[in-house]
């Protein structure tokens, strides 16, 4: 297969699976299963996109593996589509004959079959009633004395239900089934040995394989209380009078209390209409009977609807404020907190890779939980990670949409004389007043006493900013009083440090200016911008922009010339910048791997830690691994393995495990240098992450060692386990 082929089949992958991603929201029957299902997929983006950008050509089997997965999405894509803009009640009513489909067979059964049989029929009975799924249900669901009466039932179910018809069920949950089940089977067909990609991946998509093969005939329990509703009112005749509590309670629970919903109701119903060839079937037409019905009520409950309905469908925030008034905006799931089901204004993370709201999780925890709400598993620890990406994604949507960006609790800053005194206050104005002035030496004493200030507590750091000093800063980056560029660059730094002033350092433009400094500030000044871009990176969105800017070049080289600090600063911030994968190639044309290998033979090995994990996470980078190969790393690899501490000889391992990925020669040379015993070691009472790539390791070498060729494909996976150092004040 050529390179434009494979770019083609995987673009076709990451195409199907970005258009089931855009689904924002499915229908109330099936949101759990269809839900569960689109995220599963949305986890096998990064397997496309490795696939995309490797060098290596894709066997045969790989391919047809991956057209047949290409199917199988295309099929899911639109089980989806119906599940999101499909009709509510066509939904629910499908579901209920399922149910309701077997209840009627049994009934009339009853009368056809002996005593016994008859009783046992009824034991299974009342489970049918709740909304058991007739045609999704595995005969060796019931118990062992029915289930041959069972299977004649299943046998002779589409002969006795005249009145439903069977295939309109089978789109629904039997399709659902079909669809996971293709899914399952083209996933279960992908040799992953065969793919050059990482473990992380590796591993990511056979979870998604395991959750496939686990959710395999399962059937969620329906609710009873809908279904229930639902048939009351679509079984009776229209001039039966009408439960006022059970139409009020459908409108809710299938959230039609709009105009726009209403409407879209209607709509999804008459292109189910126009499937039909215009002849509606007696189920469309009571379902239609049963939207009139809703509607009516809904008018008849709330004359003002037309006025009202785009306030009352518009999205608020927790306080209840109305973001904006378009109609039916439908918030993503995604950006929904999965305890308060609201839109997050902080989003952070647990210990398991769940998102909360900051204030829902800590109530939970306050509790006394130590489970993480979403998947009940243990959480590791309490910490709370904030998750800046996904709070950018719910800014860009907030303002794509016209809505007001959600405010952080306690992110605005405190009200005049809340943190400094009044004399603080004054004296900082001050100072701001010496930075704009035409005297070199009045600039250059009012940026050192800010820097000063700004070490000294968060109180001043908030102040300082909210003086408008961030500016004036970034200006005195170009300036030639060395001195004056070094204390900016630090006050920066250590303004930086309060969260909240990273975004308008960046938003202030002064990467550009930092970067200038790396490059022609004294040595002091040189080590406290590379600190200060370590701490903007902490945000995901700057890793892109700092990398994008020119800064890693004269990273690496301070990495390789500057002092013990700089060169520590130096590496932390390029260990940051290159966990985004645009910037690991950047950091390898800029000829980081020599100064890494150097670093790590000095006699004094001060800096064998930090160059070893940021050659684990650019390992995974073809060109990472192609320029640690030329480097010739393989016997301190090894060396490491056998005399370094346990994180040094798990990274290591790591980076040797990506070396070996289909290259016999680090193999051969990596055995004859006798890396088998450590290796053993290593797998017996390594770290656990240590113990994994050892063990990789140690199969790949017995391949070798038997076939005398053949040492399978493998990957290891990203250093991120390594450990940031936070930034400090200076």
């Amino acid at each position: 297969m050529d390179e434009d082929d494979k770019a083609a089949l995987s673009r076709k992958l990451i195409d199907l699976v970005g258009e089931i991603s855009a689904f924002s929201d499915y229908r109330a029957s099936v949101k759990r299963q269809y839900t569960n299902l689109a995220r599963r997929l949305k986890l096998l983006t990064p397997m496309f996109e490795e696939i995309r950008d490797c060098k290596e050509a894709l066997s045969e089997d790989s391919i047809r593996a991956l057209a047949e997965l290409a199917g199988a999405l295309e099929s899911a894509k639109e089980l989806l589509r119906f599940g999101s803009e499909g009709s509510k009640i066509y939904l629910v009513v499908s579901m209920v004959f399922e149910a309701v489909a077997l209840l009627v067979y049994v009934e009339d059964s009853l009368a056809l079959v002996g005593e016994n049989e008859g009783s046992k029929l009824k034991k299974f009975h009342f489970e049918l009633e709740i909304g058991v799924h007739a045609k999704s249900l595995s005969v060796a669901c019931f118990p062992p004395e029915g289930r041959a009466l069972c299977s004649s039932l299943f046998d002779l179910l589409p002969q006795n239900l005249n009145a439903i018809d069977v295939l309109e069920r089978d789109q629904i949950m039997n399709r659902f089934h079909e669809v996971t089940a293709e899914l399952e089977r083209a996933l279960s067909g992908i040799s992953f040995e065969k793919l050059d990609i990482s473990d992380e991946v590796k591993e990511q998509v056979e979870l998604v394989l395991a959750q496939f093969l686990r959710a395999k005939g399962r059937v969620d329990a329906p609710d009873s209380e809908l279904y229930e509703d639902l048939m009351c009112i679509y079984n009776k005749n229209n001039d039966a009078g009408e439960d006022i509590d059970v139409l009020r309670r459908l409108v809710d629970r299938l959230q039609l209390s709009g105009i726009a919903d209403l409407t879209q109701e209607s709509l999804a119903l008459h292109e189910m209409v126009g499937a039909t060839g215009g002849d509606p079937e007696e189920s469309i037409e009571k379902m239609s009977m049963l939207l009139k019905k809703v509607k009516e009520f809904v008018q008849t409950t709330n004359p003002n609807i037309d006025s009202t309905t785009a306030e009352n469908s518009t999205p608020t925030s927790s306080g209840g404020k109305v973001l904006t008034n378009q109609k039916s905006l439908v918030i993503p799931n995604d950006f929904r907190c999965p305890i308060s089901l609201e839109l997050m204004k902080d989003p952070v993370i647990v210990s398991t890779g769940q998102t909360y709201e900051r204030s829902c999780i800590e109530k939970w925890l306050e509790a006394g939980h130590s489970t993480c709400p979403k998947t009940q598993q243990a959480l590791t620890s309490n910490a709370l990670t904030p998750n800046y990406v996904l709070r950018s994604l719910i800014a860009q949507w907030c303002e794509a949409n016209g809505i007001e960006v959600p405010k952080r609790p306690g992110s605005s800053r405190p009200k005049a004389g809340s943190a400094c005194s009044p004399a603080e206050r004054s004296k900082i104005g001050a100072l701001l007043c010496k930075l704009t002035s035409d005297n070199p030496e009045d600039q250059r004493s009012a940026a050192g006493e800010i820097r000063l200030l700004a070490k000294r507590n968060a109180d001043n750091r908030v102040a300082i900013a909210e003086a408008g000093a961030i500016p004036l800063l970034v200006q005195l980056l170009s300036t030639p009083d060395s001195r004056t560029q070094e204390h900016a660059v630090t006050a920066l730094l250590n303004l930086s440090i309060f969260e909240d002033n990273k975004g308008s350092i960046i938003s202030s433009g002064a990467v550009p200016g930092i970067v200038h400094v790396l490059k022609k500030g004294s040595m002091e000044a040189r080590e406290n911008a590379a600190a200060t871009l370590f701490s903007l990176s902490v945000i995901d969105e700057n890793k892109v922009t700092i990398g994008a800017s020119g800064a890693i070049p004269p990273l690496v080289a301070l990495l390789s010339e500057g002092t013990q600090r700089g060169k520590k600063d130096a590496a932390t911030a390029l260990f940051n910048l290159c966990i985004y994968q645009g910037n690991k190639g950047k950091a390898v044309r800029a000829r980081v791997i020599p100064t890494l290998m150097r670093l790590l033979t000095e006699p004094q090995g001060t800096m064998v830690d930090e160059a070893l994990a940021i050659l684990a996470i650019l390992s995974s980078h073809p060109e990472g691994k192609s320029a640690i190969g030329a480097a010739e790393a393989v016997p301190v690899l090894v060396d490491v393995i056998g005399n370094g501490s346990p994180r040094n000889k798990e990274n290591s391992a790591a980076v040797l495990v990506h070396l070996c990925s289909g290259d016999q020669q680090y193999l051969a040379e990596a055995q004859e240098l006798g890396v088998m015993g450590p290796l053993l070691e290593l797998a017996q009472h390594g770290t656990e992450r240590g113990q994994r790539k050892a063990t990789q390791l140690l199969e790949r070498m017995n391949r070798f060692v038997e076939t005398e060729g053949g040492a399978g494909s493998a990957s290891g996976e990203s250093n991120t386990e390594s450990g940031v150092p936070t930034a400090v004040v200076r």
